[in-house]
């Protein structure tokens, strides 16, 4: 969805430069756009919330919004950490309900109606160092940037196994679903899918993200291709592959 369209009620705002989401619950929590021409290169919040109809052949999100409110929107310097303070400006400009007074993003991980039955093993933990330099610098330290974590390496508990290259997002609650992780490093050529699940945390100053599984459980998972279709059964197969006692403890 990157470099995605978004069109306003009467005329095109810019395209969608970043994603920033919530690394405790893996929720997009704003769309970055940058404007362009338009306002000067200017990048803009928004929240997936205002999104509209989305035109798969244009590429392109509709929004519920005119380009004058845009341009009276907060100056946020989206290139610095992005803070409670600068969230709650633009949600009080529009005159919105932030997504932490509402019920809007619940549970994470995406829907799966009832194919995920184990409650989330996401361990929060991290290094005191991370949270202590967001909010040195006025940010959120669960507020990380798509941008910024591909090409982040995957550590598996007994080593590394590849980095991010990309992230499959549920567009129903804009939860991410998987990681896409390229395992080209370690074996020639694979590329596996990673479940949110399975993520012990986010290591900003190394680059690292650690998961709770081994590399032999990564190593045996299926492969991926971005033209698979990433269906009902395929989800079935990946989490019977996962839970499955033959492969060790469950993540």
């Amino acid at each position: 969805m990157n470099g995605y369209a978004i069109q306003a009620i009467d005329g095109r705002i810019g395209t969608i430069s970043d994603f920033l989401f919530d690394d405790a619950t893996w929720l997009i929590r704003w769309l970055v756009v940058d404007t362009g021409s338009w306002l000067s290169g200017r990048r803009v919040l928004l929240p997936p919330s205002v999104l509209g109809h989305i035109d798969l052949k244009k590429e392109e999100f509709s929004v519920r919004l005119t380009m004058q409110e845009v341009t009276d929107s907060p100056n946020i310097d989206t290139e610095q950490p992005v803070s409670r303070q600068m969230e709650s400006q633009v949600y009080n400009h529009y005159g919105w309900s932030p997504y932490w007074g509402t019920d809007f993003y619940i549970g994470g991980y995406g829907d799966m109606s009832g194919v995920l039955t184990a409650s989330p093993s996401l361990d929060v933990e991290r290094q005191e160092a991370d949270v202590a330099d967001a909010l040195r610098a006025g940010g959120d330290p669960h507020l990380r940037s798509i941008a910024a974590v591909t090409g982040y390496h995957i550590q598996a508990s007994d080593g590394e196994i590849g980095h991010i290259e990309d992230f499959l997002v549920q567009e129903a609650d804009w939860s991410i679903h998987y990681l896409v992780v390229d395992t080209r490093n370690w074996w020639l050529g694979k590329k596996v899918l990673i479940s949110p699940r399975s993520a012990r945390g986010i290591d900003w100053a190394s680059e690292i993200v650690t998961l709770n599984v081994d590399r032999q459980r990564v190593k045996d998972s299926p492969a991926y291709e971005s033209a698979m279709s990433v269906d009902r059964t395929f989800e079935r197969n990946f989490h019977n592959y996962y839970t499955d006692g033959r492969h060790g403890d469950r993540t």
